[in-house]
């Protein structure tokens, strides 16, 4: 695992310049992926401002509570299917997470690279589509204290119920094992 940000990031850049995108894609897709609170959010915002030509999509724009991992068949319908016909502009409707909130529109213009980062966002279903995987790798204990930290203390039965599908998810598809580079998240490297 590599230490320094700066070092990380000048390695996923050449990484990424030696591959090409999946046949037929004129864009390279890079998983950023890891259990909730790993700090995936902010790697993957300093990794689009070092590449300078990335655009990010959420998993979080698809997944709520009470779909933490079997949202995907939206995330392939509208935007990686999009990105393997080359379509010029991604547009979705992101899931409001709070009570009342009325949904927003993302929309994504053509972009080399997009960063698809959240939990579960180098599945196998998304195989296809990735140039690049990147693991990032968190204590239990360090992700929960973010995530209340984040959502407040009342979030902390739906932070334990979310974990626990992210552990099943970890355990059937070992994400982990199959990235091109893992990175830990707990030590703050990039806050």
């Amino acid at each position: 695992m590599a230490a320094s940000l700066s070092g990380l990031l000048e390695r996923i850049a050449n990484d990424l310049a030696t591959r090409r995108a999946p046949a037929r894609m004129a864009t390279k897709v890079v998983a950023i992926d890891g259990q909730g609170g790993a700090g995936k959010s902010t790697f993957a915002r300093h990794l689009a401002a070092f590449l300078g030509n990335a655009e990010i999509v959420h998993t979080d724009d698809f997944a709520s509570w009470d779909d933490p991992v079997d949202w995907w068949p939206r995330m392939v319908d509208l935007v990686l299917e999009p990105l393997a016909r080359n379509e010029e502009v991604l547009r979705f409707e992101a899931t409001p997470w709070e009570a009342g909130r009325a949904p927003e529109w993302v929309e994504i213009g053509p972009t080399p690279v997009l960063l698809l980062e959240g939990v579960t966002a180098s599945r196998a279903a998304f195989h296809p589509y990735l140039t690049y995987s990147i693991w990032i790798e968190a204590a239990a204990e360090v992700r929960l204290a973010r995530g209340l930290d984040r959502d407040g203390p009342e979030s902390r039965h739906q932070w334990e119920r979310w974990m626990a599908s992210e552990d099943e998810y970890r355990i059937r598809e070992r994400p982990d094992e199959r990235a091109d580079l893992v990175v830990r998240g707990d030590a703050n490297l990039w806050s």
